[in-house]
């Protein structure tokens, strides 16, 4: 190189430097960005999006930006990543590393690897403070002038998600403009402070995206949890809201704590409150910790992290869909959005810092996590079994997606062997024969800690007093046999081993079959229906060709489909194809045993026009988790009504009528209930899901009852045992632990089932249900009780003792006929966040088998 290239190589250098010098002197704060400080006015997301890309081209040294996904409205979904100018250009390098450190990926980690820390801002769409603090957290970060944040990222790397929820964000930040006055008013009782339904909480469908960590239904979930699998963070930390008059929450969590959460990881909580408490102290701000916010159910933001090895942490401030810009409590003071951005400022900067200065030990404990994960899990349980045959086919399919998205390692026996292990549908030890296509899942892997709090038979609880539902147990959830077995399998091989397709040779059958087992077969039927495909249905078990079909099989005939012409044959192979489902032809519509083809008990399907309300008084999460299921789900047209308007209604355009849970008093008053009556005796069919059933519950034409509670047993004044005198004193400070004497939380039943109904078409005698509410009913005198919980059907989970009683001999699923119509009852929501992968088909059996 001669010298004058290298004074000219020199001069450029100089020349960057000092454009970079600049650059970095006239970086813009938020308020000098948008035009106004922050807490004056809410943001909306695309202006938030504005800035991060903003700080992204003015410091490209310390900060990259990441579109990783779209929102169900097209919202972008966005990754900033702040570092330090050595380790921002080797971010992939940084990356791999980490995941070699959790056995992930192989090879030796290489250069010095820094912490990694992900913080996750406005989950709720109206807990919105938190996506106007980040944008004062990433100025801090790249602001070269910040000596702080320049200390904390020569050895931290930060991943930050700057709205993880934009379309409720955005739902709440426009009504609130719409309704605040100028400048806001701090009047608890201004409409400004009373959001309408359904509130700016969860995403497009309704549904809560903290709870769905560990699901992963949502299209927002899905993506960023790609990527955060990609990086397995070792600190995260969760923003949110809670109400208005409430103070400020950090760690510690409180009791419970799942049993699988390491010693280590349980004194860091207590670390993290003690950086958090300087910040707070010195500004003499309220808080509290240690009251709560548990660490047990495993879809939040801060558990499910913690289940892949991370400290995680939930940061709440006081505020909400409330508060608004500014809002007087009950104690004088006035909450301002300004005072909320400091506080969750101050709560980001405590986690950066703790971060920092304790990264050493974090590494540490991250690499032994993963260490243990893959020597010696925890747990008595070293692998799972599921059982594979064609029926549950679909639903194992189900479960190996969703292992896939979790990043857990599975596979199949590859021989048959044996083993001992716990029966999920016994709830006992027994043998347990493993065939070469059962599913295994091995314990000795990264995630295994993981694989434990999922899979678990029962969950082990330190305290009851906990914020959601205490059993969750995937293979119930998912409908499959299934074992937990003692002692160590692994998968030998990484695919079943291929079986005889069934192919159909026959060019023009008389009817193609295909039996109703899963959400697959479903699907199927909707998509024949909406291609004007007539489809019909067996009402009896019969045989055919020597092969056996159950009740509910599709039958799908030449006959009635004539003008669908040549056509029919392409179309029923390429859709069966399409989802999965096992077709079989036939010649002839006579069969060896059964009704034939032509009888009264094959039933034609009827597409059926389906209604869902919504709005006020409606539950918005009852009602999303119905529509989701419909548009993403089974991908079946729906017409959503108001109940602002659902007086005028015509009910005699649908022929299906849905009522989510919820409160109907006002929606339903007497004439508009003697309408809905009138429709069904004409033929409709009305689908009524928890409280929507308990609300007809009694009513003229009604035939189910609310089961109450039975009478607590006086013993016999001859009893020798004597009376407790003070058995009835109570403290008030027992009063939240008293109260759970009359909960059922989330807690997994054995319903058992009346298979000759239609709406238990596909399922054997059992079904295992998530119940969340002691509204049961009584058994029905006039009615089908199809689904019904008998004495000691209590699978796993927290029931409180005075509830007992009211869970057993209760009607859970009901069929009731009003004319030429039905009623169907539904005291569990098979739906409840879309995660229950088993409860799928029987609502499909309600909403196009029933009546039919």
């Amino acid at each position: 190189m001669t010298n004058t290239l290298k004074r000219v190589l020199a001069f450029l250098m100089v020349l960057l430097s000092v454009q970079l010098a600049v650059a970095q002197q006239s970086l813009q704060s938020p308020s000098q960005f948008l035009g106004y400080e922050l807490g004056k006015q809410f943001t909306p997301h695309a202006r938030i999006l504005d800035y991060v890309n903003y700080l992204a081209q003015q410091a490209p040294n310390r900060m990259k930006v990441q579109e990783y996904g779209r929102t169900y409205e097209n919202r972008p979904l966005m990754l900033a990543y702040v570092a330090s100018d050595e380790n921002l250009p080797r971010m992939e390098q940084i990356r791999e590393n980490n995941l070699r450190q959790a056995g992930v990926l192989n090879g030796q980690v290489q250069g010095n690897q820094p912490t990694i820390v992900w913080l996750s801002y406005n989950v709720h769409g109206n807990e919105s403070v938190s996506s106007e603090a980040v944008m004062q957290v990433m100025y801090d970060l790249v602001n070269p002038n910040n000596a702080q944040s320049q200390q904390w990222l020569q050895n931290t790397v930060v991943l930050l998600d700057p709205c993880v929820n934009p379309d409720g964000r955005e739902r709440y930040v426009q009504w609130y403009k719409q309704a605040s006055n100028q400048g806001g008013n701090a009047s608890p009782y201004a409409w400004e402070h009373y959001e309408p339904w359904p509130g700016g909480r969860p995403n497009h469908y309704y549904f809560d995206l903290n709870r769905d960590w560990a699901w992963q239904t949502q299209i927002e979930s899905k993506q960023r949890l790609a990527q955060y699998n990609n990086w397995l963070p070792q600190v995260h930390a969760d923003f949110h809201e809670m109400g208005a008059e409430s103070p400020y929450y950090f760690s510690p969590a409180a009791k419970p704590f799942h049993e699988s959460i390491t010693p280590w990881q349980r004194e860091f909580q207590n670390t993290l409150g003690e950086y958090n408490r300087q910040y707070f102290d010195k500004n003499n701000w309220l808080y509290f910790t240690r009251e709560s916010y548990d660490l047990l159910y495993p879809s939040y933001g801060d558990t499910w992290p913690t289940y892949n090895g991370a400290i995680g942490m939930t940061y709440e401030q006081g505020g909400s869909g409330r508060a608004g810009l500014a809002y007087q409590k009950q104690d004088g003071d006035t909450l301002t959005l300004t005072d909320r951005i400091a506080h969750h400022v101050a709560a980001s900067k405590a986690t950066l810092q703790a971060a920092s200065e304790r990264g050493d030990q974090i590494k540490q404990e991250f690499r032994k996590y993963y260490e243990n994960n893959l020597k010696s899990p925890q747990g008595a349980y070293k692998a799972f079994v599921f059982k594979t045959t064609d029926r549950t086919a679909a639903n194992a399919k189900a479960l190996t997606d969703y292992l896939d998205r979790q990043g857990i390692k599975y596979g199949y026996a590859g021989k048959n062997t044996s083993a001992k292990g716990f029966n999920y549908a016994t709830g006992k030890e027994q043998s347990v024969k493993v065939a070469q296509n059962d599913l295994v899942i091995s314990m000795y892997q990264p995630k295994s800690t993981l694989i434990k709090v999922l899979f678990e038979p029962s969950t082990t609880l330190e305290d009851s007093l906990t914020y959601d539902i205490t059993s969750w147990a995937l293979p119930y959830a998912f409908g499959l046999d299934a074992y937990a077995l003692r002692s160590r399998l692994e998968p030998g091989s990484t695919q079943p081993t291929a079986t005889t397709e069934q192919n159909i040779t026959l060019e023009r059958p008389y009817a193609y079959l295909a039996r109703w087992t899963n959400l697959q077969d479903l699907k199927f039927l909707a998509d024949l229906m909406q291609k004007d495909i007539k489809v019909r249905m067996a009402e009896k078990a019969f045989e055919i060709d020597k092969k056996q079909y159950a009740p509910g099989t599709l039958i799908i005939t030449r006959t009635g489909n004539e003008r669908i012409g040549d056509k029919l044959d392409v179309t029923v192979r390429d859709l069966a194809k399409q989802h999965g489902v096992s077709l079989s032809a036939t010649t002839t519509g006579f069969v060896t045993s059964g009704s034939d083809f032509g009888a009264g008990s094959v039933s034609y399907l009827k597409m059926p026009k389906v209604a869902l309300l919504s709005g006020e008084g409606v539950s918005p999460y009852s009602f999303g988790e119905t529509w989701h299921y419909f548009e993403q789900q089974i991908n079946y047209p729906v017409t959503v009504l108001n109940t602002s308007y659902f007086s005028s209604v015509p009910l005699n355009e649908f022929d299906v009528l849905i009522l989510p849970g919820g409160s109907y008093g006002r929606v339903l008053d007497e004439q508009k209930l003697e309408e809905v009556k009138a429709w069904v005796r004409a033929g409709g069919k009305l689908i009524a899901i928890e409280s929507a059933a308990s609300f007809l519950a009694g009513k003229v034409g009604f035939n189910i009852k609310n089961k109450e509670a039975a009478a607590p047993q006086v013993k016999d004044s001859t009893s020798k045992e004597k009376k407790d005198p003070y058995a009835n004193l109570r403290t008030y400070a027992d009063r939240e632990r008293e109260a759970l004497s009359e909960e059922v939380q989330g807690s997994i039943y054995r319903v058992d089932l009346d298979k000759t109904h239609p709406l238990a078409y596909g399922y054997g005698d059992a079904y295992y249900a998530l119940i969340r509410s002691a509204n049961t009913f009584e058994y029905m005198d006039n009615g089908w009780n199809v689904g019904v919980l008998k004495k000691d059907n209590h699978i796993t989970g927290f029931v409180g003792a005075d509830i007992k009683e009211k869970l057993q001999d209760a009607l859970i699923f009901g069929a009731q006929g009003m004319g030429r119509g039905q009623i169907l009852y539904m005291a569990d929501n098979p739906l409840f966040r879309a995660f229950w992968q088993n409860g799928k088909l029987l609502f499909g059996n309600a909403v196009f088998l029933v009546g039919q």
